[in-house]
């Protein structure tokens, strides 16, 4: 199994657009300590040569071009982009897709939840339905992942319930009453696997519960969420009013964070993603960098590359 992180930081990247932050300051100015990122999104493939997408992040374009296993062979247009997973309702889950509609065939995977999210909104019908097929992904069973004209690529995924909430859209839609309740299905983790290896995926998570960490035990790769250093964070900030876990992100630190949770946990690699552009990890000199890859953790980059081999260690 092949994976290519092709973004590796949260919503609006890094650096962010409006961010004078120092780390997005050092990122423009070419810092080579400060190295800029993309929207968490992952390509994955058995065979080198068609490709699953988990997360349709609004860089999806600019991430394809610059990941050469992602571009197209044939003339005129074609893809190896064979499937795409979008894990969550938020914009920066689902944007990309609308870069995909220039009438390739590729198959799209998502809860029903999401599904429905989707279908609600009108403007994903540029996404021709006739060329691209919406598949409901069921939670806690093993799906054979296939291209739009049902050829398996070889990958499995087993989706789960993570703690999370609805989309931002949706909350502020309802500000002239009470927010939308979580339900099942608004954000999920991924099991993934193919030819012996596994790779779990959660890039967005409010909670590291027994469940999660049962999951995450053993596999080859982990990736996680690894949005914020600390649940107040953006509000020490100034950047937000609310903290962490309330808008579905654990934090990196603390008795209930990343290291403290997952640091016993037995996985081959522990990779944080989805990293927010206010977060000190980001930085390759900060002593949150240091602290964090002497817990075994190492924080993902646009253009990581992963080759799992069948039978090798």
């Amino acid at each position: 199994m092949r994976l290519v992180v092709l973004g590796a930081a949260a919503g609006g990247g890094f650096p962010q657009w409006n961010a004078a932050s120092e780390a997005c300051r050092r990122a423009r100015a070419g810092d080579p300590a400060a190295r800029p990122a993309s929207q968490a999104a992952l390509a994955l493939s058995a065979d080198g040569a068609r490709w699953l997408v988990v997360e349709a992040s609004p860089d999806l374009r600019q991430q394809i071009e610059a990941t050469p296993e992602l571009h197209p062979r044939r003339a005129p247009r074609s893809s190896p982009i064979a499937a795409v997973l979008p894990t969550n309702g938020e914009i920066d889950s689902l944007g990309g897709l609308l870069h995909l509609r220039e009438g390739t065939p590729f198959a799209l995977y998502a809860h029903p939840r999401i599904l429905r999210l989707l279908d609600a909104n009108p403007v994903f019908e540029v996404v021709d339905r006739r060329l691209v097929p919406r598949r409901a992904l069921a939670l806690e069973v093993w799906t054979a992942i296939a291209d739009a004209a049902d050829a398996p690529l070889g990958l499995e995924v087993r989706a789960f319930p993570v703690a999370g909430k609805p989309p931002l859209f949706l909350e502020r839609a309802a500000r002239a009453g009470p927010p939308p309740a979580p339900e099942p299905g608004d954000v999920i983790g991924l099991e993934l696997r193919a030819r012996g290896r596994r790779i779990v995926w959660i890039a967005n998570c409010g909670r590291l519960d027994l469940a999660v960490l049962e999951r995450c035990e053993g596999c080859d790769v982990l990736f996680v969420d690894g949005t914020l250093w600390s649940d107040d964070e953006l509000v020490r900030q100034g950047i937000a009013a609310r903290t962490g876990r309330e808008m579905g992100h654990v934090s990196i630190a603390g008795p209930e964070g990343v290291l403290a949770r997952l640091g016993p946990v037995s996985a081959r690699r522990k990779i944080l993603v989805h990293v927010n552009n206010s977060n000190p990890v980001l930085l390759a000199d900060s002593p949150e960098r240091a602290e964090v890859e002497r817990a075994g953790f190492e924080v993902a980059f646009d253009g990581m590359r992963i080759d799992l081999e069948e039978g090798v260690p």
